[in-house]
């Protein structure tokens, strides 16, 4: 199982929860393989090279599958031709968090900053054009503020410079830093879906702080390279359902910030045609480019 970004974001960590139930469901041992790089397209290129023959699979993202190929200059895949959708895994909100000791104790009093001081605040991304990225960019544009961008190759490299208080914002998922908003180690300062997230029930959204109608969330997506044959599909499909069927499963998964996925693999093609086409509109709305 091919993972687009380092250990530590919520690619890796959705492709584990669900790697010991799928070893015993189909009696093969699964090796999550991390090929960090491109904002995740990396892995999404092998597996576009790879038989279709049900052994090698990927744990993809809306921006690794959809938003950021076609913004490379050749695009190095076509969303559509050299994947297939087989299943939706998961959704997860965004959480902005910042540095405990960060001067900013609200999300207003770091909007204010960076419109005092334009620029001068960075915030941290697995990536140009992922979720991160565009998640932090809409809230730069809605607020009339400009901050720097700092892509890593992947969250965890991202979670490590905001612990060390070299990054003053990351807006990233919610299973990668929900264990370190427990701790302390972070602070939440808003999320990214229209309402408040029952982990979190504190915490303001971003609409509710003056930005009606923000709504940004990242979905993970079990894909086969071109030409997997549709029983095989079915057999991932069916496997996954049937972890999420597991009371354990479902609530590991709940408990670590996850909105648990499955359905179909026709309801999985929509998903990424339909958001596809919604993040496109909203990249170049927010002029975002590939350099």
């Amino acid at each position: 199982m091919l993972v687009g970004f380092a250990p530590g974001g919520g690619t890796d960590i959705i492709s584990r929860f669900l790697q010991p139930f799928l070893q015993d469901e189909f009696r093969q041992t699964i090796a999550v393989e991390n090929r960090p790089g491109a904002s995740g397209t990396l892995a999404v290129t092998a597996l576009s090279r790879a038989r279709p023959d049900g052994y090698t699979m990927l744990m993809t993202t809306i921006s690794a599958s959809a938003v950021v190929p076609p913004l490379m200059n050749p695009p190095p895949f076509d969303i559509y031709r050299d994947q297939v959708a087989v299943v939706h895994a998961a959704t997860v909100p965004l959480v902005a968090v910042v540095p405990p000791n960060a001067p900013s104790a609200t999300m207003r009093d770091l909007i204010e900053r960076a419109r005092r001081e334009p620029g001068v605040l960075n915030y941290s991304s697995s990536g140009v054009a992922t979720q991160q990225h565009l998640a932090a960019e809409l809230l730069s544009s809605a607020a009339g503020v400009r901050m720097t961008h700092v892509p890593f190759r992947g969250t965890g490299q991202a979670v490590n410079e905001i612990l060390a208080g070299r990054i003053d914002l990351a807006i990233d998922t919610l299973p990668t830093y929900l264990p370190h908003i427990r701790a302390g180690r972070v602070r939440a300062l808003a999320v990214t879906l229209p309402q408040r997230v029952e982990w979190l029930p504190d915490v303001p959204t971003v609409a509710e702080l003056g930005f009606p109608g923000f709504d940004a969330n990242v979905w993970y997506m079990l894909m086969g390279p071109p030409g997997l044959p549709t029983p095989i599909a079915e057999r991932w499909v069916a496997a996954v359902n049937k972890a999420f069927a597991d009371p354990t499963i479902r609530q590991r998964v709940r408990d670590a910030g996850f909105l648990i996925g499955g359905g179909s693999q026709a309801d999985a093609a929509a998903m990424l045609k339909n958001d596809a086409e919604r993040y496109a509109a909203l990249v170049r709305g927010a002029n975002i480019k590939l350099d």
